[in-house]
């Protein structure tokens, strides 16, 4: 069975907190979502001049799988739709298809929207042809629906009537207080089902108790054909029903199309996409896309792991385009080292003398301080040494750095400046940069100086960077451990160092996400 699948990132997702996406923003998510293969992508609301211009250049977008949706009210009270300037503007553009949400709780009607239960139905019925008879299809969003139900089910069943008489094509039950169980989500979506057998149902629910995932897929088994979702489920208060967690759900473990499958595998990358171009930090903890879905650390799992992957994984990770991670800890045997150094080394075997090196080499850094199970970056570049015997940098020496914090006659707060010489292949490079503080600037001088020889270091930059305080009973002579993610706004990588030197241990994370980078460009 076919379950459409309508993303309302852009509208319903740009309502969450501290979310807010410019037009460049919308275009780039509008691409990516289209090339995972949804079928609707609501992308704002016609009432807002910001979201208008998408609207009135919906052909330039070339989209390929997905169609663009418009969001937006029904007329106001005792007005005609006809004459509602925010309708008139988007019947007029090439936009297809047309989300509009109307009042289905009769307290809502009365003390919202301060109109009589007629007048309601009216509004709806009005709005909805008048889009119709200008060419859009027309999905209805019944807003408060399953409140609305539970306060007076026969009104909140004349508002879907309503809409359906006058040619709605999808009727949206809204869980819009995020309020409901999944088994009265099941039980209401089955009986209007029932009600309404000619037209598509849909769902949308809120994570307002975190369970709008387990609400949907409620909904789908009792009939519905259509889901609301938002990536990585930002939106409004606890947010919304998450794509990255309902698409392969229903499609993976309960047999709906959702997208064409080889698209699944896309799901990772485009959550992650979608999540930098928000700037919002990515949730490691996201289930089947994050960076923990597939992660191992405990000797024990490690080993059952390697074993029969089934034992802790409850599906191929590379199936939603994720993949493995043994994470290396006090926690982890030589059977976690053995497998993260097979990972990069095929060719290792148990037997091999290096796989003991490594043992006892991180365990060795440990004890200085030094923690690999966030820090895969790191922990692959030592590992990396061990086998090879070789240092992991080949691709620039440092001679030296510096860094000046100095009092500006001009400024209220510090200057801080780093002066740093490497040498690459026998060529000397001289860099300096001002910064917001010393790492600031360190990491500046240094991606200055990197990019004479390597350009595509220009694509890389600094997410995140967080210092902890190892040995605290030593006061200001404590070793610090500097952690670093650093993204190519695809992937994530995060690299650490350390000293009792805060800007030495921070050279250390800094120098290895450079490094690691490189690596991986085949470089």
């Amino acid at each position: 069975m076919k379950i459409q699948v309508l993303d309302t990132t852009l509208r319903d997702g740009a309502q969450g907190f501290g979310v807010s996406f410019t037009e460049h923003d919308k275009r780039k998510i509008i691409k990516s979502l289209d090339a995972l293969g949804v079928d609707y992508i609501e992308a704002g609301n016609f009432a807002l001049e910001e979201d208008m211009k998408i609207f009135d250049s919906v052909e330039t977008l070339a989209l390929t799988s997905a169609e663009i949706v418009a969001f937006g009210a029904t007329c106001h009270p005792y007005t005609s739709a006809k004459d509602d300037e925010a309708l008139k503007r988007i019947a007029h553009t090439d936009v297809r298809c047309v989300s509009i949400f109307g009042k289905a709780s009769l307290s809502h009607v009365r003390e919202i929207l301060r109109t009589t239960p007629e007048e309601n139905l009216r509004i709806i019925r009005d709005t909805v042809l008048f889009l119709k008879e200008n060419g859009k299809r027309v999905f209805f969003d019944a807003e408060h629906f399953f409140d609305g139900y539970s306060d007076d089910a026969p009104y909140a069943l004349s508002v879907l009537k309503a809409a359906e008489e006058a040619g709605a094509e999808v009727i949206t039950l809204c869980d819009t207080n995020g309020g409901m169980l999944p088994d009265i989500v099941g039980m209401v979506t089955e009986r209007v089902k029932e009600l309404f057998p000619n037209t598509a149902i849909g769902i949308h629910c809120h994570n307002d108790l975190g369970m709008a995932t387990a609400c949907t897929l409620s909904g789908v088994l009792a009939g519905a054909s259509h889901v609301q979702v938002t990536v990585s489920g930002i939106g409004e208060r606890c947010g919304n029903a998450n794509l990255s967690t309902v698409l392969p759900l229903l499609q993976l473990k309960m047999g709906y199309q959702l997208i064409p499958k080889e698209n699944l595998e896309k799901l990772t990358a485009t959550a992650r996409y979608i999540n930098e171009v928000a700037n919002r930090s990515f949730d490691e903890s996201e289930p089947f896309v994050g960076g923990s879905a597939f992660c191992h650390k405990a000797g024990m799992h490690v080993d059952a792991v390697n074993k029969n992957p089934a034992s802790f994984e409850h599906i191929e990770p590379s199936l939603v385009g994720n993949e493995r991670n043994t994470l290396i800890s006090s926690l982890s045997g030589r059977s976690a080292i053995f497998a993260k150094l097979r990972e990069i080394f095929p060719e290792a075997t148990k037997t091999s003398p290096a796989v003991s090196a490594a043992v006892e080499r991180i365990k060795a850094l440990e004890a200085e301080g030094y923690r690999f199970e966030d820090a895969e970056a790191s922990l692959t570049l030592r590992l990396s040494e061990t086998w090879t015997g070789k240092d992991q940098n080949k691709f620039f020496e440092l001679k030296n750095f510096r860094v000046m914090i100095s009092e500006s006659q001009n400024a209220t707060e510090p200057m801080c400046s780093a002066q740093i010489k490497i040498a690459v292949g026998g060529a000397d490079e001289i860099t300096a940069a001002e910064g917001e503080g010393p790492v600031n600037a360190l990491d500046l001088a240094l991606r200055k100086a990197l990019t004479r020889f390597y350009p595509s270091i220009a694509g890389i930059r600094l997410c995140d960077y967080k210092v902890r305080v190892l040995d605290s009973g030593s006061n200001t002579a404590s070793k610090v451990l500097v952690r670093v993610s650093t993204t190519d706004n695809s992937t994530v990588w995060r690299t650490v160092g350390v000293s009792p030197d805060i800007i030495d241990a921070s050279w250390q994370a800094l120098s290895d996400s450079m490094v690691y980078f490189l690596e991986k460009q085949g470089l």
